[in-house]
């Protein structure tokens, strides 16, 4: 595996780690619209990458 592949690899799954960890805190404050709007969009995009990633 190339460096450039590992190192998306290793970002997209920071992404989706961060976007998990995002809901789960907001989830365990009990409130917080704009939490469960922005961790979904941080998991998509590390899916999203990963996805064109291997695609490619």
């Amino acid at each position: 595996m190339s460096f450039y592949r590992l190192s998306i690899t290793i970002t997209s799954l920071a992404l989706i780690v961060v976007g998990v960890a995002i809901v789960v805190q907001t989830a365990r404050a009990g409130a917080g619209l704009v939490g469960f709007l922005i961790g979904p969009l941080f998991v998509a995009a590390g899916l999203g990458r990963l996805f064109l990633l291997r695609r490619h």
